[in-house]
This record gives structure tokens, sequence and C-alpha cells, in this order.
């Protein structure tokens, strides 16, 4: 028998799933507009690789509690007051490339990636020897400038329990114009389909090998299909940042919006240590 709360969770990984294959299906006949405008002003139109995820990863990504201090919930919109500070001034690069940064990286070597967010800092170990492509991309984008003064667009707080960013656009439809291949899916950390707390991860279309810039960090463990790459986990600090995040809510009250927190990465570096 299903339990009525397993039952719930697998109607909320189903709706997200729904919501991603719409939001991809939408990106694709906007890519091909954009296409056809190129051709006929002539102009290079490098199309944005949407990164949303099953609901988080397909550039929006799923995540089911397993354990946190957070108690998640799809009630209405919350009325706690901003917990993050003003965002540092700066604009958004717009930035993109027709192709992956070649692997410059040692893959040896250990590599933090820091978010230094409105709402604090977020440190991440980085999985470099298993996801090299994804920490290399990673490593360029930052050097880029790429996710400096960009806004985090998802907070999802029902089925699955995670923050999402990555996108210059703040639309969840975003990328570098390039795709990197899929990284780590076996990783020791993902038993019975949980991400666990604290796992940074790709965001991705639903098909394969379609990551981009976009991922999530989760703060509460999130059941989900071993689909989206682990490449990162996040230190105590910066899960404490997360919960923070999502006390604060999100702004549909249906459990999957744009965190009412002010969520800007003013800084992302990543470091060889």
């Amino acid at each position: 028998m299903v339990s009525q709360e397993q039952r719930k969770r697998q109607l909320a990984r189903e709706k997200f799933l729904r919501q991603q294959q719409r939001r991809t299906s939408a990106r694709r006949k906007a890519r091909m507009r954009n296409s056809v405008i190129a051709s006929v002003l002539g102009v290079i139109v490098i199309g944005s690789v949407a990164l949303y995820t099953t609901g988080v990863l397909k550039k929006d990504d799923d995540k089911t509690n397993a354990s946190a201090d957070v108690t998640p919930s799809a009630s209405a919109p919350s009325k706690a007051p901003d917990p993050c500070e003003k965002a540092a001034a700066g604009s958004v690069k717009k930035l993109s490339w027709k192709k992956e940064p070649a692997v410059t990286i040692d893959k040896s070597a250990k590599y933090t990636m820091k978010l230094a967010t409105t709402c604090g800092d977020i440190d991440v170990a980085l999985k470099t020897s298993a996801a090299p492509h994804t920490v290399n991309s990673f490593n360029f984008l930052a050097g880029q400038g790429y996710f400096d003064h960009t806004k985090c667009h998802r907070l999802t707080t029902n089925g699955i329990y995670v923050l999402q960013c990555g996108d210059p656009t703040g639309t969840g439809s975003g990328g570098p114009g390039y795709t990197i291949p899929d990284e780590n899916l076996k990783d020791s950390s993902l038993k019975a389909n949980v991400y666990p707390a604290g796992t940074v991860a790709m965001a991705n279309t639903g098909q394969k090998h379609t990551g981009g810039s976009q991922f999530f960090l989760v703060y509460a463990d999130s059941q989900l299909p071993p689909n989206y790459a682990p490449f990162g986990t996040v230190d105590a600090a910066g899960l404490k940042v997360l919960k923070k995040i999502a006390t604060a809510g999100e702004n549909t009250g249906a459990g999957d919006g744009a965190p009412n927190a002010t969520v800007v990465i003013n800084k992302a570096t990543v470091t060889k240590s």
C-alpha cells in the first residue's frame, strides 16, 4: 500500500515533471522562432539552452524531504521579512559561446566554488575527478563573471526542496550557448533516488547531456531520478543560508516559484586548493 504522504509526494513530482515538459516545449518553439528571425535579418543568434530539470533539474529541479531543520510547506505565501541584503551594484553580463570550453582544470586537484550571495556565502566543494567537464565549465563561467549579479530564480518547497540558480535571464530558460555531458550520475551519495541535503547538481531539459549553466542546491533530502549530474557539496554554513532562504518561502504559495528572499549571486568564484 502507498501511504497518503507517499502518494502526495508522487503527485507533486509528476506535476513538476509536467511543468518542466511544458517549459521545455515553449523554449523549443522560442528557439525556432529566433532562428527564423536571425535568418531574415542576417543576424547570428546563439540559442540559449534551457536548463531546468524535472522540476528544478530541468532547469527546475525536483526534491523530496527526508531530513532537514526546515519543514517545507505549500501553504499561502510567507509573510516573513526578506532575510537577505540589498544586491551589490552591477549588472548581469550578456555572454554566450558556441561550444563547451576546452578542459583545462587539473582533474586531480581540489576546487571550491564560492557563491557570495545577498543572503550569505555558500561554499561548494566541487567533485573535480568525478565531474571534470562540469567543474571545468563552472571554472570557466565564473572566471568570465557569467554568474555575477544573477538571481536565483526558483525555489521549490513541495515534493522536492531546492534552490535553482545559474540563469542570467532569471526566467529559467537561459544558458551559456553550449551544453555539457552528464557526469557522475552513479555518485555514491545518491541512494534510493534521493539527492541528500547539501547536494549541488545540474539542471537540464529532461534530455541527456543538456546541462548548461543552471544548477540547483538541495536544502532538504529530495527524491529524484538520478538524471541530474551531482558535482558539488555545500558546507554546513552554506546549508544554513539555504534553509534561511527556504524559510522565507516562495511567491506562489503553491510550493514552486520565485523565492521571497532576494537571492542574488553578487560574485561567483572557483579556486584551486
